[in-house]
């Protein structure tokens, strides 16, 4: 059986896009919401079983990884998050960069030679990574609305993975990657009325309108930080939000905080974009928190430890 296990957000669904338009296969998929990461165990993996794990942290996957090559799997792991130790198992292959300026889709960019670059740059413009993605697409020689065109829907893909549950998205990760490996280029979505880029668009309008009714709890010259109720779309919004703020106040942190229903909160942090690190620190020094240098969450911080962490994240970058 050959199983892929990828994460809801751009990133990961398009890295499968990229990786599958160049090897078809059927697969059973593996997924979820952008902040369900230990999708490995899920999977009861035997000698017969293929796995290809992507944009997940293989150190948040490694007692599942481990566990499934004990039962003689196969793994290729392709990642730009923190790993942690590396299996030595001869089965086990690792493709993972964690620098700052690289995210899954174009690890898996380089890995097929630039087949698929189009794709590559939307996941990356998804992942806020839009000087590399600026980049690539002058090196690739697009039209300035053609990048405009390419940020957005990476910004679409992107939000579609926000959410408390798999119920607050617009799709389901997994029906979302088998729409879009219709189309061998992200420019097609474009031509095509139906597709999930004119969908995703128009409730992405929707959503994006609550936003303007907010002010920041949070606002000097090293932080920015926004708090939004528990409701589906806060959820949703959460993630493009940071990215938007980030982009808008490139010297500072951001950081969007989200009602859980369970009366503890759902942190997303950005790092300056001036100072792409640090992100991934911070939040792990908290319970159900981690990411990477330039983007890390929490999954549920108590509200007394709100001001903890805003002192933290302060400390960090005032030194």
């Amino acid at each position: 059986m050959q199983y892929d296990i990828f994460n809801g957000d751009a990133d990961g669904i398009i890295s499968l896009v990229q990786w599958r338009l160049a090897h078809p296969k059927s697969a059973q998929l593996i997924t979820g919401v952008k902040r369900d990461i230990e999708l490995v165990k899920q999977v009861s993996a035997t000698t017969a079983d293929n796995l290809l794990i992507l944009d997940i942290s293989l150190e948040k996957n490694l007692a599942a990884v481990n566990s499934a090559l004990a039962n003689g799997a196969v793994v290729t792991y392709i990642d730009h998050h923190r790993a942690g130790e590396l299996p030595t198992a001869a089965q086990f292959t690792a493709h993972i960069d964690t620098a700052a300026d690289t995210c899954t889709a174009l690890i898996v960019d380089k890995l097929l030679d630039g087949q698929y670059r189009d794709w590559a740059i939307a996941a990356a413009y998804g992942d806020n990574m839009i000087a590399v993605a600026d980049s690539l697409a002058t090196a690739r020689g697009l039209a300035a609305d053609d990048c405009a065109y390419l940020r957005e829907l990476g910004t679409l893909v992107n939000y579609n993975g926000y959410g408390a549950t798999l119920d607050d998205l617009h799709f389901h990760p997994a029906t979302l990657f088998q729409a879009l490996l219709q189309y061998s280029s992200p420019f097609l979505l474009k031509d095509d009325l139906q597709s999930p880029f004119y969908q995703l668009q128009r409730v992405y309008i929707a959503d994006m309108e609550n936003v303007a009714t907010l002010d920041a709890v949070e606002d000097d010259k090293q932080l920015l930080v926004y708090q939004l109720p528990d409701a589906a779309w806060a959820k949703r919004v959460s993630g493009v939000l940071g990215n938007e703020l980030a982009n808008r106040y490139p010297t500072r942190a951001i950081a969007v905080v989200t009602h859980n229903a369970d009366g503890s909160l759902m942190v997303s942090l950005r790092a300056p974009l001036t100072n792409r690190q640090g992100a991934g620190d911070i939040c792990s020094q908290f319970a159900t928190g981690g990411g990477r240098a330039a983007a890390a969450g929490i999954n549920a911080l108590p509200v007394s430890d709100l001001s903890q962490f805003i002192t933290t994240i302060k400390t960090y970058y005032s030194e």
